[in-house]
């Protein structure tokens, strides 16, 4: 395996609510590609935009990224090499950087208001035309280009608002690589100047991502598509500043389930899935999201999930721990196109690691449930029991929470029963046979599962009768319905006496 130097690579969103599934694939494939290269996976807070912050959005990041098992190398609190690693608490450093761009002649006063900006695409929309702000008409416009020093001055002395926006060069083809997509060729003369300073005096994202990729060495810049057409101006930043360029790969988006369209929060509220790694109540409008976490989702199945959406081994292997895809994870195999969520494929992976998990492990998780449904009775369980009952059900679960509706009848005589199976199943002679039964099960010592099996089968062949006409009625009236393992495994657990009660109480109540 090919280790790269001084890998580093960033993650870096925005506080300003929960953490979108597709954010944590973009952080996931970040961790990955760090790992695999002996490189640093870094943490960084671009909250610039205060008018959208929320309070409790970063420590659910760090949370979320803590569940996730692909916690931060360095980050707010953390290695801070070069921190700080908020960007609100890095302004100074911006506004040293957008003056250098100024005095380079890369950058420019713009002193245009809203209501004027407004004017003009308003007047460029009557005349069928889109409002750019850019080389064919900046020198037309109210900006440090069209204006001389002394205006310039004037004006920033009288308090007037400004914005520093970009010089894009004009009549320039710019040649760019993305390590997924390959060569892009852009026309310089499409690019808009793009405000890298606003007047509240904090940088856009733009200016303030380029110096903190800068100053924080990193590497490659591994995003989501939705950042590829910002790529052009990136990339001349690098060249206005005269600073080596990292290498960029832009990740396809998240599709919805039918395909078309990234995938939203209310796709997920249609449907009936999480979007969001955990709950979330946001602090101001207190609307609770869904997490996968509590929705009872093992993290490694999720980030196993994750990996394969969009990203591919090559082979058709699909079971993939964290360690594994460490390996095994190269940008080359990342898709250039959009990748389709499964809700069913999601379950798929959680019930393959939930049989994966050890009976020990389930019945840990299982056990709060249990005694949370068990509360109102004097029923009392041992680890053991419950234990056994796990290795009994849980190749039919998906969830630890589906245990109880798999199992309960291990706990609690069932005191209803099915009606449609009930009038299948349950017929004229069928309680002198149950009866009769209950004569043929006293007699039996080892109670074991083998033991009952054979010697309630050998019963029924002695009667020539079919097998369907006690065992339907027999596993009725010991689950309430015709569900659940091997009945004489259900059988030996619940013991004899309780076996013989619960065929009493369906004789007397069907």
């Amino acid at each position: 395996m090919k280790i790269m130097e001084n890998v580093r690579v960033r993650f870096a969103p925005s506080p300003t609510g929960a953490l979108h599934i597709g954010g944590v694939r973009t952080a996931l494939f970040n961790y990955l590609f760090a790992k695999k290269n002996q490189g640093t996976f870094i943490l960084r807070i671009e909250d610039t935009d205060q008018t959208r912050y929320v309070a409790n959005a970063e420590q659910y990041i760090v949370d979320a990224l803590e569940w996730c098992n692909i916690p931060f190398d360095e980050g707010p609190g953390k290695n801070e090499k070069f921190g700080p690693y908020r960007q609100s608490e890095r302004k100074e450093i911006y506004k040293q950087y957008v003056d250098l761009l100024v005095d380079k002649g890369w950058a420019y006063h713009a002193f245009d208001t809203s209501e004027e900006l407004d004017f003009h695409r308003k007047d460029h929309e009557e005349k069928g035309k889109t409002f750019i702000y850019n080389w064919h008409n900046r020198l037309k416009l109210k900006n440090g280009l069209s204006l001389t020093s002394e205006e310039i001055s004037d004006k920033i002395k009288a308090g007037e608002k400004y914005v520093i926006r970009f010089k894009t060069p004009q009549d320039e083809t710019l040649v760019l690589h993305d390590e997924i997509r390959g060569t892009i060729t852009i026309d310089t003369n499409t690019l808009d100047d793009k405000v890298l300073f606003k007047s509240d005096g904090m940088p856009t994202y733009h200016l303030a991502n380029i110096v903190d990729d800068h100053l924080m060495k990193i590497s490659h810049v591994i995003r989501g598509e939705e950042w590829l057409p910002s790529m052009p101006l990136h990339v001349l930043l690098y060249k206005a500043f005269d600073w080596e360029t990292p290498k960029f790969a832009h990740l396809p988006l998240i599709l919805k389930p039918v395909g078309k369209g990234k995938l939203s929060k209310r796709d997920g509220d249609k449907l009936g899935f999480p979007v969001f790694p955990l709950a979330y109540t946001n602090t101001e409008t207190k609307v609770v999201s869904r997490g996968y976490k509590e929705g009872g989702y093992f993290s490694d199945a999720f980030i196993n999930m994750l990996a394969l959406l969009g990203w591919n081994p090559g082979t058709e292997q699909e079971i993939f721990s964290l360690e594994q895809l460490t390996q095994v994870f190269d940008l080359s195999r990342v898709s250039k196109s959009g990748a389709k969520f499964s809700p069913d494929k999601t379950n798929w992976f959680n019930q393959h690691y939930l049989q994966a998990r050890s009976n020990e492990v389930l019945t840990d998780l299982y056990l709060p449930i249990l005694q949370e449904k068990l509360s109102t009775s004097s029923i009392i369980v041992e680890k053991p029991y419950v234990q056994k009952v796990v290795s009994l059900v849980k190749e039919r679960a998906v969830f630890v929470t589906d245990f109880w509706d798999l199992s309960s009848f291990f706990f609690v005589a069932p005191t209803t029963y099915d009606a449609k199976a009930s009038k299948k199943n349950w017929k004229e002679g069928t309680p002198e046979l149950m009866t009769e039964l209950i004569a043929i099960i006293s007699t039996i010592d080892s109670f074991s599962s083998e033991v009952t099996e054979n010697t309630i089968k050998e019963w029924i062949t002695s009667k020539e009768i079919g097998f369907g006409k006690v065992m339907q009625p027999l596993r009725l009236s010991l689950v309430g319905a015709l569900k659940g393992p091997h009945l004489f495994d259900i059988i030996a657990e619940i013991g004899k006496q309780e076996t013989i009660q619960r065929i009493k109480n369906a004789i007397t109540i069907l």
